[in-house]
């Protein structure tokens, strides 16, 4: 009977000690879940603020900066994302006060392959649906520059952004010279 006795203590206490084994595993999974939690949530946080800063404003003038590297893919990079955010006045004569209008003016003279023409006139018929900018493109000379500008035989699309700008600068020039 004592050994039975011994035998039932023993396995209380082991049954004892694994249950204290089990909740203590249970609260450190527990406290590493919240480490890792707080870890995923810390790290979320930080780059949520490396890149929200390149949003708005601030990513227009960044696409105006691409303008003025010299390598053509940046260039058509920054004339893609320009025309993408030209999407009403206040934003168009935000391009053209950063120095985007001018930008693209001069990307356009010295385009030397179709795909860098195709983006900057997209961007400046993107632009030019604006009055206020529209004013300011053929204040710049802009007429001239898109006329001199070659179709190309590959992309339609040159020629209809190109006669898109020039109606547009054509109308606006009638409307100043009728003044």
């Amino acid at each position: 009977m004592c050994s039975l006795l011994l035998v039932t203590v023993k396995k209380s206490t082991l049954s004892y000690t694994e249950e204290n084994d089990l909740t203590l595993e249970e609260e450190a999974e527990r406290k590493i879940g919240w480490m890792l939690k707080l870890f995923f949530a810390g790290t979320a946080t930080y780059v949520g603020y490396q890149f929200f800063p390149y949003m708005g404003d601030t990513l227009i003038q960044q696409s105006v900066s691409l303008l003025h590297v010299k390598d053509p893919l940046f260039k058509r990079i920054g004339a893609s994302r320009l025309s993408r955010f030209a999407i009403d006045d206040e934003r168009r004569m935000k391009v053209v006060e950063l120095g985007g209008a001018q930008e693209l003016l001069h990307m356009l003279g010295a385009a030397k392959d179709d795909k860098t023409r195709k983006e900057a006139l997209k961007a400046l018929a993107a632009l030019s649906k604006s009055d206020e900018a529209a004013n300011f493109l053929g204040s710049k000379g802009a007429l001239s520059i898109v006329k001199s500008t070659p179709d190309s035989a590959e992309d339609s699309d040159i020629s209809t952004y190109k006669s898109n700008i020039l109606k547009k600068l054509d109308d606006k020039d009638l409307a100043v010279t009728s003044n």
